[in-house]
């Protein structure tokens, strides 16, 4: 395994606090409306989780598209192709509640992470990628689910 570089990593994971933001204030009241306070509802609870989960999954797809710059033929097609599937999940399917919105975007970065796994395959991402993405995406999972619960 190649190890991941630090700056990915710090910012990788820097990219997670609206996530546990999230979900601790869904877990502690009290921090919620110290949120509240604040920063205003849109910044606590779901609210923060789903709007940033769908800028995320939208981020990725473009991520992924750089990706498919690598292939030709074929090959590029369907990596351009697959690229647009996460931006597309979240702007159809985070509608309808925070418990449904959240539900979607679980599957949408379970999708996301086997896309990245047929990425990586394919010989188009970095060798330390797929340590990232499951570190992240494990993560993201574990709070949208704080969440859905």
């Amino acid at each position: 395994m190649t190890q991941i570089p630090r700056a990915a990593l710090i910012l990788g994971l820097a990219g997670l606090i609206p996530f546990l933001w999230g979900a601790a204030t869904v877990l502690r009241p009290d921090l919620a409306a110290f949120g509240q306070k604040y920063m205003g509802p849109r910044f606590i609870g779901p609210y923060v989780q789903l709007f940033y989960g769908s800028v995320i999954l939208s981020f990725m797809s473009g991520v992924l598209w750089g990706f498919a710059t690598k292939a030709s033929g074929a090959q590029a097609a369907t990596g351009y192709a697959l690229s647009v599937i996460p931006a597309l999940w979240a702007f159809f399917m985070t509608g309808g509640g925070p418990t449904s919105a959240a539900l979607n975007l679980i599957i949408g970065f379970v999708g996301l992470l086997m896309l990245d796994f047929s990425f990586s395959r394919w010989g188009l991402t970095p060798p330390w990628w797929m340590q990232l993405r499951l570190l992240l995406t494990a993560i993201v999972v574990a709070c949208l689910t704080i969440t859905v619960i």
